[in-house]
């Protein structure tokens, strides 16, 4: 009897486990539009995503953190990582809707041990499922210095590896404007606009700035190395202001007291 009820139990482990693999389906992510917006509305009441922990059931803990699953419908979502193989990852670190409708999630693969190629978007968009990879090729010399993975910007939005900026609400992507078009930003974000939508990195001997809705930039100049991470604050209060261009792009610049201010750089 106790042999028939292993063999019914195995059988029905068997039949779970090849459900499972049926339901799965791997996507091969694609590259993002330029200024892409995500904010397909639900095609019905009940949502086509179900976010799910994979630690809640059989498997192991990841690194000692809850690991996240999504998915589409009735089938598991899983991202070919590399075009080169086969692989496929279907365990997320972090998974984040990025629209009010809730049919586009930030998702950052677990246990992947590069933060350039670990970001992605899972949208519902045109009636299918996107995958999209936020990741750009960089050669910079510091970009393990500046590839910092997620950084959240109050409640404005996300800025990935200081190449994309998704905007909260109604998941518009940004493709950050580079200094130099083979490497990433090679500096700290250390400050966003009172109009969030500027982007302030903290280099050596400059402030680059990038209004990132118009691709507008600016460079100022710093005429010594800005003090350590705990005075900059009060730094950039004492010494800098926010001023609009003609064009009403506001920027961070160096404060001058003898400076006359032309009402127009404020129309």
């Amino acid at each position: 009897m106790k042999q028939i009820l292993y063999a019914l139990g195995l059988s029905v482990l068997l039949f779970s486990c090849k459900q499972n693999q049926k339901n799965a389906v791997i996507y091969s992510p694609r590259t993002l539009a330029a200024n892409e917006k995500f904010n397909a509305a639900q095609p019905s009441a009940d949502s086509v995503f179900t976010i799910y922990k994979h630690n809640s059931e059989k498997d192991a803990p990841i690194s000692g953190t809850e690991a996240f699953g999504i998915k589409f419908k009735d089938t598991v979502v899983s991202i070919q990582v590399n075009k080169a193989d086969s692989s496929a990852a279907d365990k997320f670190s972090y998974v984040q809707p990025v629209n009010t409708q809730q049919t586009t999630f930030l998702v950052q693969l677990a246990n992947h041990p590069d933060l350039a190629t670990a970001f992605y978007l899972i949208a519902f968009k045109d009636d299918k499922l996107n995958v999209i990879s936020l990741n750009r090729p960089s050669t910079g010399k510091q970009d393990g210095k500046f590839t910092t993975g997620l950084n959240k910007i109050g409640r404005g939005g996300y800025l990935i590896n200081n190449d994309f900026f998704i905007t909260n609400v109604n998941a518009q992507v940004y493709l950050i404007k580079r200094q130099n078009p083979e490497e990433r930003i090679q500096g700290e974000f250390i400050l966003n606009s009172p109009d969030k939508s500027t982007l302030v990195f903290l280099q050596p001997s400059s402030l680059y700035e990038v209004h990132y809705e118009s691709d507008e930039v600016f460079t100022q100049p710093l005429s010594k190395p800005a003090p350590a991470t705990a005075d900059l604050s009060g730094w950039i209060k004492d010494n800098f202001n926010w001023e609009k261009n003609k064009k009403g792009i506001t920027f961070l610049k160096f404060s001058d007291s003898n400076r006359i201010v032309d009402i127009k750089e404020f129309g």
